[in-house]
């Protein structure tokens, strides 16, 4: 993974997502939103251990597990910090999750 900024965008279910990614070399910050540039829920990840430990930053409304489990995921990975925010104009169904959390592992893998 290169130092700097990244941008993807993922279409799928008829949903567009914008995926923006500033890599830094001790962690990431990932912004995810559905359709428009906005900030939403926040969490931060540390892997310093065996487990990462996870605080939020800004409360998630919703039962949504996937912006914690992309955070410790990501920071495990690279064994760093990760801070993440999503704002989704909808929730999440398993199939979108999934998709989401495989396109951006492989983004940050490359």
């Amino acid at each position: 993974m290169e130092i700097g900024c990244n941008t993807k965008t993922i279409v799928y279910d008829n949903r567009t997502f914008l995926v923006n990614m500033l890599n830094f070399e001790n962690g990431l910050i990932l912004s995810i939103s559905e359709n428009s540039l906005k900030i939403g829920p926040m969490l931060i990840s540390i892997s310093s251990g065996p487990v990462p430990s996870t605080s939020i930053i800004i409360p998630i409304k919703s039962k949504e597990f996937f912006l914690k489990l992309l955070a410790e995921k990501i920071s495990s990975f690279l064994n760093g910090i990760c801070i993440v925010t999503g704002h989704f104009e909808k929730p999440l169904d398993n199939e979108t999750t999934k998709q989401l959390m495989h396109e951006i592992m492989e983004e940050i893998k490359q």
